[in-house]
């Protein structure tokens, strides 16, 4: 093999590598909002969830399956859905918080606006 070959392949092979890394990444990082950035619906479902509700949907407080693989992966029954009010729908629309561990006092909870597709942290 010549050395312009060996080159030309190692420069490849360290950028398959490199895109391969940044990739898997990725998928696991989650973006952060502040309390103060959610709407205002979902700043009250936080409130409602530290308090222990009542809370105005019937789902409220359901095991989240996280089947969509986004959140860090726990044993099922670690996580748990609230709705977000959504102002105009009848549905429970997309809106949601996902609370980890004990919904009123782990402080790890995720807000979703888009029906469990992204999350984003929601920092205190």
């Amino acid at each position: 093999m010549n050395a312009k070959f060996l080159k030309s392949w190692t420069f490849f092979l360290a950028v398959l590598l490199l895109s391969l890394n940044v990739l898997a990444k990725g998928k696991d990082r989650i973006d952060v909002i502040a309390v103060h950035e959610l709407p205002r619906e979902a700043q009250q479902t936080l409130t409602l969830i530290k308090k222990g509700g009542p809370f105005p949907y019937v789902k409220d407080g359901v095991v989240f399956g996280n089947y969509e693989g986004v959140l860090p992966r726990r044993k099922r029954g670690y996580y748990h859905e609230f709705t977000v009010k959504t102002p105009g729908t009848r549905s429970r629309g997309a809106r949601r918080i996902i609370a980890g561990g004990d919904p009123m006092s782990s402080g790890e909870y995720y807000y979703t606006d888009d029906h469990y597709a992204t999350f984003k942290r929601i920092k205190e």
